[in-house]
């Protein structure tokens, strides 16, 4: 306890967003720990990462924060430093993220947190906090969408998959875990700039955005035998109507949309299923199970491209940039810098 009263007048750095009647002000700020909130292990984040929601939350119009003043960040690595439990002692390497982390509670955008036990899961011991980042929510969703295609029985014999928003967190991870499985990926992006990039990655093939952007007839030529898609509308139901009798689609995205233009007709008369992934709000046991798979069998093999670091001071301008589309690949936020 006496360890908790010297630090409760530490200061730490912090990434701010509040809420005015004009645009949301974003602010690198100082901050103590009665800041934060009162309940759950105090952690020292040392890295975070970079996603699509966590400009959402530093905007008003994109209705993801549901408190104010907000540190954004649903992704953090770090290690314990008060306030352990039997499972997660002083000292311990854990991650956290989803739940409420970064919208209605303080997320990894700082360099302290509380957060509760049960939302912990301990950094499997072939990753350090940067590559976990590297991975992070985007590479979590990834793999879950990937393992949840395999459990429905999806193979790299059934066809190509495809991958839309491949140019992103989770499109480019997918790519190259999934082309390490076998599979033989076709990648969307609306960055010709980038093909180079998807290739090495694993994609055998990038297509063009427009082709699945055009809202189109609900049953088109069979391509594929199954899909990532992280973009959802018209590009979700495009896909749908290209894959072939049985296959599926794991969808986790909708930066396209929210309104999917389609009918019932894939899925009566070709009998293709669309498989809901959910990051936040996995349960533990399995949220643990992705991440030991991701420290192992799914262990994403190009990390060093799919991640570049950069420290607080660098994410409003990065934050902007994932807002307006041009983002590639993950960001890593060192929290030291």
């Amino acid at each position: 306890m006496a360890t908790l009263r010297a630090m409760a007048s530490e200061r730490f750095r912090a990434l701010l967003a509040t809420q005015t009647d004009g645009p949301t002000e974003r602010a690198l700020v100082e901050l103590t720990l009665d800041d934060l909130p009162s309940d759950g292990v105090l952690l020292e984040v040392t890295h975070s990462s970079v996603n699509y929601k966590d400009g959402l939350a530093t905007t008003k119009d994109g209705k993801v924060a549901r408190i104010s003043p907000l540190i954004p960040g649903v992704d953090m690595a770090g290690v314990v430093l008060a306030d352990g439990t039997d499972e997660f002692p002083i000292g311990t390497e854990v991650i956290a993220h989803g739940y409420y982390l970064g919208t209605a509670r303080f997320g990894g955008f700082a360099q302290r947190a509380r957060v509760p036990a049960e939302w912990l899961v301990p950094l499997p011991a072939s990753l350090s906090a940067h590559d976990a980042m590297a991975i992070g929510t985007a590479g979590f969703t990834a793999a879950l969408s990937l393992i949840t295609l395999e459990e429905f029985g999806v193979t790299p014999e059934g066809g190509p998959m495809l991958v839309t928003g491949a140019t992103g967190g989770v499109g480019s991870t997918a790519v190259n875990i999934a082309a390490a499985r076998g599979f033989d990926v076709i990648a969307s992006s609306g960055k010709p700039a980038a093909a180079d990039f998807l290739t090495e990655l694993g994609a055998s093939q990038v297509i063009e955005r427009s082709e699945l952007s055009e809202e189109g007839r609900v049953l088109q030529t069979m391509n594929y035998g199954s899909a990532i898609d992280c973009v959802g509308g018209v590009t979700l139901a495009n896909v749908l109507a290209r894959l072939r009798y049985g296959g599926a689609v794991a969808a986790s995205g909708n930066t396209g949309g929210v309104a999917v233009p389609t009918t019932v007709m894939p899925f009566i008369l070709r009998g293709v299923s669309l498989l809901g992934i959910d990051s936040a709000a996995t349960p533990s046991a399995r949220r643990r199970m992705v991440w030991e798979r991701l420290a192992t069998d799914l262990r994403p093999s190009s990390l060093a491209l799919i991640g570049t670091e950069l420290g607080l001071d660098a994410l409003p301008d990065t934050l902007d940039a994932i807002l307006r589309g041009e983002a590639i690949g993950r960001s890593v936020v060192d929290l030291s810098r």
